[in-house]
């Protein structure tokens, strides 16, 4: 897939499903699954519910993405 075709938000995890598997919520409430990418998987058992996440998704398939990366928490 080319670049400028992937669609990169902001989301909130809202459960584990798996060690690598999320379901996140976008800021407008739309709820996808989201998967860790492969580099990500040794980081993602670190993401728990509530964490801020970044995940890429396809513009032909809105209901699953990609987990980019847990934001750090700042204070």
């Amino acid at each position: 897939m080319a670049g400028p075709e992937i669609i990169r938000l902001d989301a909130r995890v809202v459960s584990v499903i798996t060690n690598a598997v999320f379901r996140v919520e976008l800021a407008n409430g739309h709820g996808l699954v989201a998967y860790a990418a492969r580099a990500e998987k040794a980081r993602a058992e670190a993401v728990s519910p509530g964490d801020r996440v970044r995940v890429e998704l396809s513009p032909c398939d809105m209901s699953r993405g990609r987990l980019v990366f847990r934001e750090e928490e700042n204070g």
